[in-house]
């Protein structure tokens, strides 16, 4: 009887244990010597318009297949997650009259909150298709590329990796400065991962799950261009679908660019997805 009683209470602390735990990854930590200076975890469940900007779609890039609208079809939230959502809509017509057979959702912080060095994070978990092109990124306000782009996670159509990258002056587009992660076989980008980025003064330097996966300096960006990391930049979430950079990974031209039937199915089905629980930013100061 003794026995089975340490055994129960063995078993009641670990189940506490396991549930501290489980906590801990939903939460973000707080360091003692970290300010918060932007937090949004949904928990209202409906899109906070006094931080966030939703685009529609004007100025089109990379030859993506999607045109940016405001509409409850593309963003959702569930359960105090946000969740952007690409829908098939064949003959979409914007009011600039471009066409699209797909809408999706892009949301920034621009003119509501930007910063300058600090820690940016997000909590996000992504339906895994070839083709789906979901990011989480910072922007500048002057013109690209001299205003600096960092690229926190990008995602392509191959569930083993994502990719943090970093644009500039003299080092966009074709970037030198980008690198992958590859996952853990049973830890893929179908599972909730933190991605984050700790800007200082002279440094980039890329966080997954609080691991250190990349780190670009002033230094080295000298060698192509002038350091594009000194002015205050916004938030940036989207999920776009096809365009150049999927294609270049899996070569798919057909039914669209970048984008095989396989995940056009997946899309008119409604399950590709990326789930938000919180966006994060803090300061040192």
């Amino acid at each position: 009887m003794l026995y089975k009683n340490k055994r129960i209470a063995l078993l009641f602390l670990l189940s506490v244990f396991s549930g501290h735990v489980a906590m801990a990854q939903m939460k973000p930590a707080t360091g003692s010597n970290k300010k918060v200076i932007f937090f949004d975890d949904f928990k209202e469940n409906k899109l906070d318009r006094s931080k966030w900007n939703v685009e529609i779609t004007g100025n089109h890039f990379n030859d993506e297949l999607q045109a940016y609208v405001d509409s409850s079809a593309t963003l959702r939230f569930e359960k105090g997650m946000m969740v952007f959502q690409p829908s098939f809509e064949p003959g979409f017509v914007t009011k600039d009259g471009q066409h699209f057979d797909f809408i999706s959702t892009r949301l920034n912080t621009r003119d509501k909150f930007d910063f300058k060095y600090g820690t940016a994070e997000a909590r996000i978990k992504i339906s895994d298709g070839a083709g789906l092109w979901p990011a989480w990124w910072i922007l500048g306000y002057d013109n690209w590329p001299a205003t600096g782009e960092i690229d926190v996670m990008e995602y392509v159509g191959e569930k083993d990796w994502v990719s943090a990258a970093v644009h500039g002056p003299g080092y966009s587009g074709e970037t030198p400065f980008v690198n992958r992660l590859y996952f853990d076989k049973n830890n893929d980008v179908a599972q909730w991962h933190v991605y984050a980025v700790d800007w200082t003064p002279d440094s980039l330097v890329f966080k997954y799950d609080g691991k250190p996966m990349f780190r670009v300096t002033r230094m080295m960006t000298n060698n192509y261009g002038k350091w594009a990391f000194d002015n205050k930049k916004f938030l940036i979430l989207n999920f776009a679908v096809g365009g150049a950079y999927p294609a270049k990974i899996n070569g798919v031209k057909k039914p669209y660019y970048g984008l095989p039937a396989s995940t056009m199915d997946m899309i008119k089905n409604h399950k590709a997805k990326m789930y938000v629980d919180w966006v994060r930013v803090t300061s040192n100061e």
